[in-house]
C-alpha cells in the first residue's frame, strides 16, 4: 500500500486548481484501467499463441522440449557434479537468488516499476510494467499449475530426477520440482528489461543478474538443470509474446530494430544452445 500512499501525497502536493486536479485524477485513472486491460490481454495473448503458430514456431517447441529431454537424463548427474562445488559458492549469492526470485519480491518490483511510469506519466515506464506484470503473471500462473500435474521430485528429497508424483490439487512439499518458478520469474524481469537497450554488453550484464536465481535453485537442491533451463527459454517466448500484443497498444517502442530480431533453439550432434538473428 505505501507506493500508493505516496503517488496520491505527491498528486496532492502539485499546486492545481480543483479543475486541473480533477483532470489529473481522470487521466490516471484511465491509464491505470488502460494499463490492466491490457495485462490482462497480454496473458490472453500468450496462452492463445499455440492455436496461431507455424512451421518455426512448433519448431523452436519442439527444440525446447527436446532439450529439456535431454538435460532430464544427465540431471543426477548434473547435480552431483555441482555437489563438487556447493560448499564454496557464497551465501550472500544464493541468498539473493531464492528471495528475488520469489513471488513476493517480484512482484514488489514489478509493481514499483508500473508505478513509477503510472504516477510520472511516462508511458515507457508504463509499458514496462505492463509487460513485466503480464509476463511475470502468465508465466507464473502457468509454473504453478504444472508444478501439481507433473509432481516432480525436488533432489533435495533425495529422490532422483525420474521419481514423480503428479496430479495433485495442493503442493506436495519436495515433489514440485517442475518448473522452476523462480527462475521464470527472475529471467522473465531480467528479458523484458534488457529489452529497453541497445548495448549487447548492458544486455548480457542484465541477463547474467536474471540467471543467478536459477543457479541458486539448482546449487540449494531445489531444482535440476533441466527444470531451471526449461523455466528460462519459456519466460523468453512469454515476453516475446507479450510485447509483440502490447506494440499494438502503446505509441512507445522498444529499440525497433529488436522487432527484427528472432530467437532459434538449435539442436545437434554435440551441440545445444540458441542462436539469435538480426
Amino acid at each position: 500500500m505505501k507506493p500508493f500512499v505516496i503517488g496520491l501525497l505527491f498528486l496532492l502536493a502539485i499546486p492545481a486548481s480543483a479543475q486541473d486536479l480533477n483532470i489529473k485524477k481522470d487521466n490516471l485513472w484511465n491509464n491505470f484501467t488502460y494499463d490492466m486491460g491490457n495485462v490482462f490481454g497480454g496473458i490472453g495473448h500468450a496462452y492463445s499463441r499455440p492455436f496461431h503458430w507455424k512451421g518455426n514456431d512448433w519448431a523452436n517447441f519442439g527444440y525446447m522440449v527436446g532439450g529439456t529431454a535431454v538435460l532430464y537424463t544427465v540431471d543426477d548427474e548434473l547435480d552431483h557434479w555441482v555437489g563438487g562445488f556447493r560448499d564454496d559458492v557464497p551465501d550472500f549469492l544464493v541468498d539473493y537468488g531464492n528471495e528475488y526470485g520469489s513471488p513476493e519480491n517480484n512482484y514488489m518490483f514489478t509493481g514499483g516499476v508500473y508505478l513509477a511510469g503510472l504516477f510520472t506519466k511516462n508511458e515507457k515506464l508504463r509499458r514496462t510494467g505492463v509487460l513485466l506484470i503480464a509476463s511475470a503473471t502468465a508465466g507464473g500462473f502457468l509454473q504453478q499449475v504444472s508444478k501439481r500435474l507433473i509432481g516432480r521430485a525436488r533432489p533435495k528429497s533425495g529422490d532422483p530426477s525420474n521419481v514423480f508424483d503428479p496430479f495433485h490439487l495442493q503442493r506436495v512439499l519436495n515433489y514440485d520440482s517442475f518448473p522452476s518458478g523462480h527462475a521464470m520469474l527472475a529471467f522473465t524481469n531480467a528479458y523484458a528489461i534488457a529489452k529497453q537497450f541497445k548495448n549487447p554488453w548492458v544486455k548480457a550484464g542484465i541477463y547474467t543478474v536474471g540467471l543467478i536465481p536459477a543457479f541458486a535453485r539448482v546449487t540449494d537442491r531445489f531444482h535440476w538443470v533441466s527444470d531451471v533451463a526449461f523455466s528460462t527459454v519459456l519466460s523468453i517466448f512469454i515476453v516475446e509474446s507479450i510485447d509483440r500484443y502490447l506494440d499494438s497498444k502503446y505509441d512507445e517502442k522498444y529499440n525497433e530494430n529488436q522487432k527484427k530480431l528472432s530467437w532459434n533453439l538449435n539442436f545437434g550432434p554435440g551441440t545445444m544452445g540458441v542462436a539469435v538473428r538480426f
